[in-house]
């Protein structure tokens, strides 16, 4: 018995031997098999893992490969760009107004625009003017402006009136363009009927301070502006727009003194216009 398991246990180990002995010459012959094959990822794949995804504001998500950045025009920040339908700048339109010397004021008198103020609809436009800056607080009587308040634009103040004779006395419809002021560049050489539209457009009358108004006079942006300062670049927008509308010129110094006021606002619309209204 115990000769059988011996030489069992002799053929056996003879047997792994020569087994180890036949793989060591196999992988000699041939040492490629014996190397293990690494698979590269292809690059042109994306697995969960390797596909990061951000969330956009609507809770739906992009992959890297779908996020755009847009960049805004060179020179214009992506918040300040205008849309076709703006009206365009006040400093485009300073450009567009011709620079001229200040002609005579030979001629001028105010019966060359208008004899009065024009009723609209049956209600004078000075109180109509009125009721546009009093908005909601103006108490009427009928067509007049009996109280109300505002802040008032060339001075700033909130101005208070409770009764109609404190609004006669306080007020003042300014044209915006001074009518002496738009003679003497060019009003002389228009229309009778479009010196009338000058003198009544709403876009040329502002209800003011009666004091500020009489200090203004006639004079033009390069001899008087508001002592509001944070209104002047609304007071010189709508001066230009008034302008370029009636086509009346500036002078020299009154583009000087616009365009350094409009530096200070360079996004401040004009008032009223737009393209092709000339």
């Amino acid at each position: 018995m115990i000769s059988i398991f011996s030489n069992y246990r002799a053929r056996r180990i003879l047997g792994v031997f020569l087994s180890s002995i036949i793989v060591a010459i196999w992988i000699i012959i041939n040492p490629a098999s014996y190397e293990t094959e690494i698979v590269q990822p292809d690059p042109t794949l994306k697995t969960e893992d390797s596909q990061s995804e951000l969330e956009t504001e609507d809770g739906a998500t992009q992959s890297d490969s779908e996020i755009k950045t847009e960049v805004a025009p060179l020179g214009v920040s992506a918040d300040s760009t205008r849309s076709a339908d703006s009206p365009p700048l006040a400093t485009t339109i300073l450009e567009r107004l011709d620079v001229k010397g200040r002609a005579p004021k030979t001629g001028y008198a105010r019966t060359e625009f208008y004899n009065d103020w024009p009723d609209i609809d049956g209600c004078s436009l000075r109180q109509r003017i009125i009721k546009r800056e009093f908005g909601d607080s103006a108490v009427l009587n009928g067509c007049n402006v009996v109280s109300g308040s505002y802040i008032e634009p060339y001075t700033g103040e909130t101005k208070i009136f409770n009764e109609r004779s404190e609004i006669s006395t306080g007020v003042q419809i300014d044209h915006v363009v001074a009518l002496s002021d738009a003679w003497q560049k060019g009003a002389q050489n228009i229309t009778k009927d479009e010196r009338y539209n000058l003198a009544t457009d709403p876009l040329n009358l502002l209800a003011v301070d009666a004091s500020a108004n009489q200090k203004k006079s006639d004079g033009d942006a390069a001899t008087w502006l508001p002592s509001n300062k944070p209104f002047r670049c609304q007071y010189v927008a709508r001066q230009v727009s008034v302008k370029y509308k009636y086509h009346l010129w500036i002078t020299e110094a009154e583009k000087s003194a616009i365009g350094k006021i409009l530096e200070l606002c360079p996004n401040e619309p004009a008032v009223g216009i737009q393209f092709g209204d000339n």
